[in-house]
């Protein structure tokens, strides 16, 4: 399986030790920056990331920052994805079990690298279990679908905000 493995900024190093940390264990890595501390906005790497696991490309994705919560809420825009924040094993587990995510996103503020390759290791090793949780997916991916078709059925306003306030 391959894995996808991305970072802002704040999350460089600790996605470089886990990118050595999971060849290590014998996967294959696709890095998705950032290459160096200079600042970047990290939901274009998310986006990225996510785009290729619903493209089929990567077989799982780890997105890093400084709590992992933008991290998340920027893969779960793109359609297909389930992305979960995880600073416990139980949820690094209970995110693919239960929840099938292809993503789990770490906070590099607030866990450490030991911790971070626990996880990580975890999220791996996890396989989705049909079960009691199924229902509860396919109703997400349901709510999903019904507001892409929502969207794609709205009128062009013009611009966006930041297009209006720079005229």
């Amino acid at each position: 399986m391959k894995i996808a493995i991305g970072s802002d900024e704040v999350g460089y190093e600790l996605k470089e030790s886990l990118r050595a940390y999971i060849q290590d264990l014998g996967y294959e890595t696709e890095d998705f920056g950032v290459h160096d501390k200079k600042p970047v906005l990290y939901p274009d790497i998310a986006n990225a990331l996510a785009s290729a696991i619903v493209a089929g490309q990567y077989g799982k994705g780890i997105l890093i920052c400084g709590t992992g919560i933008g991290m998340a809420i920027s893969a779960n825009k793109v359609p297909g994805i389930r992305a979960a924040q995880a600073h416990d094993t139980f949820s690094a587990e209970r995110a693919v079990k239960s929840n099938n995510a292809q993503i789990i996103t770490l906070g590099s503020r607030v866990i450490g690298v030991e911790l971070a390759k626990v996880l990580v290791k975890v999220f791996l090793e996890s396989q989705f279990v049909e079960g009691p949780s199924t229902c509860k997916i396919e109703r997400i991916m349901e709510y999903e679908k019904n507001y892409h078709l929502y969207e794609n059925q709205k009128k062009p306003t013009g611009g966006s905000a930041r297009e209006k306030n720079n005229q």
